[in-house]
């Protein structure tokens, strides 16, 4: 039987740098392939290599799919789709009013956009898929207001839409709730039980479903023999309790309504001094637009207000100034030709992407984060040619550099490695100490440091619980 995907000594290169070298690797029917390395090691850019997306410099890439040979990628780009945070940002970053229905409809002819309908084989195939996926409550929703879990969803559907040979997965786990990561697996075991193959790109493989894995380790770009076990770190200190006493937001009556959808409240709720804040809920609970509105990138519909007494002038510059934020969404406006050094330098200003000139200080302090969380060499990378965990380790450093009052990780440390994750934990105490509230929403206990006072539940967009842990 022939190879889904034969990959003989292939190279790739992409802006200037090598990011595959000599790869050699055979992708089987039915097989479950499991992608294991360091951020930045080329995990993704071997799955975009599998799905016609990237094209060798050198070496070979024969497909076998349906039991043809081809060495040409046009079959597989109608076929095949990483499902991860870059599929989703291609999505985002274009002003293209799309429902989840045509989204999938789209994925069945390996388009991008649904502009001929839906074939009668294309709504049978859609039927089953939505069964399968769960996303029928979601089938008439604009693809851009969708929470971070529920577009992984859906990205999941808009893959099996075509009925492929081999699913490709790229940290597919993050920002899913304990619930769907359940839910979701089930799926993937079925898929996989159906004669599919699966390779799974992932950090965290604690979480991968219950599959025959066969594990293949990806280092600098290239494969490297021998299972590597989880790096030595130390455990960060609690957060300690800030200076402080009064008030930092003052939430009243605020409802958030996204394209006709209500996304958040009616919700009361207050963030005081000397308060680190746990958020937890399902997907599509209201977590992230809650952080975003804490920021100000979302203000409530007219009868909510939003206070921030910590502020001398609330408006959004001061905001962006005394405000830390990491979020998917955030990593996704970064998908353009800034740098790292610009990524980073802009927190001082409160923009994105670009900044006036730093002073001497603050030169000298955006190197010394750069060092601690060991992103110097991608300073003068564009944004564009770095990995998700790459990227994100430079928000993290965005998002502490200017020591704020406020610091907001929303599904923060997705996407990293188990000693990225180390690393920035372990600034957080330190930060704490001088003056840094801190607001963890995480689905994982792991994510979430010691020393979190309160804890915040949302479900449907309303408060379930609140209070002290």
């Amino acid at each position: 039987m022939l190879p889904l995907v034969t990959l003989d000594g292939v190279t790739v290169i992409a802006g200037g740098r090598t990011l595959l070298s000599g790869v050699t690797l055979d992708v089987r029917p039915g097989e479950a392939l499991r992608l294991a390395g360091p951020n930045g090691g080329g995990k993704t850019t071997l799955l975009r290599l599998l799905s016609g997306e990237a094209a060798p410099v050198a070496g070979t890439r024969v497909y076998g799919l349906g039991g043809v040979e081809r060495r040409s990628a046009v079959h597989a780009r109608r076929i095949l789709n990483v499902v991860g945070p870059d599929a989703e940002a291609f999505a985002l970053t274009r002003d293209w009013a799309q429902s989840v229905r045509d989204a999938l409809l789209a994925g069945f002819e390996g388009d991008q956009l649904n502009l001929w309908g839906g074939s009668a084989a294309a709504e049978a195939r859609l039927g089953e898929v939505v069964a399968l996926t769960g996303t029928a409550a979601l089938l008439e929703r604009d693809l851009r207001t969708l929470s971070h879990g529920q577009r992984r969803r859906v990205g999941l559907a808009r893959a099996l839409m075509p009925a492929p040979d081999v699913l490709l997965l790229d940290e597919f786990t993050d920002g899913l709730s304990p619930q769907a990561r359940a839910e979701l697996g089930q799926v993937l075991r079925d898929v996989h039980a159906s004669g599919v193959a699966v390779v799974l790109a992932t950090h965290r493989p604690d979480e991968a479903p219950a599959l025959p894995w066969r594990t293949v380790r990806i280092e600098a770009g290239q494969i490297v023999d021998g299972a590597v076990g989880a790096a030595e770190v130390g455990v960060p200190e609690p957060l300690p309790i800030p200076p402080g006493h009064s008030d930092l937001i003052r939430m009243c009556g605020v409802v958030v309504y996204r394209n006709g959808h209500r996304a958040l409240g009616p919700l009361d709720w207050r963030w005081s001094a000397g308060q680190h804040w746990l958020v937890t809920g399902g997907n599509g609970s209201g977590k992230s637009t809650l952080a975003r509105v804490i920021a100000g990138e979302f203000w409530p519909a007219r009868g909510g207000t939003v206070e921030r007494p910590f502020l001398a002038r609330d408006v959004l510059t001061e905001r962006r100034r005394t405000t830390g934020l990491v979020s998917a969404e955030l990593s996704i406006r970064q998908r353009r030709g800034w740098t790292g050094q610009d990524v980073i330098d802009s927190a001082w200003s409160g923009t994105e992407g670009f900044a006036p000139a730093l002073t001497a200080e603050h030169a000298v302090a955006v190197q010394d984060i750069a060092g601690a969380l060991e992103v110097t060499e991608l300073l003068a990378r564009s944004a564009q040619t770095l990995s998700q965990g790459q990227l994100r380790r430079l928000l993290l450093a965005r998002a502490v550099v200017h020591r704020p009052r406020v610091l907001i990780l929303d599904e923060g440390l997705d996407f990293l490695d188990a000693a990225s994750r180390a690393r920035f934990l372990a600034l957080l105490p330190g930060l704490a100490r001088g003056g840094t509230h801190v607001m963890v929403i995480a689905h994982r206990d792991a994510d979430a440091p010691a020393g979190l006072t309160h804890h915040l539940r949302l479900r449907d967009g309303h408060v379930e619980s609140q209070g002290a842990l």
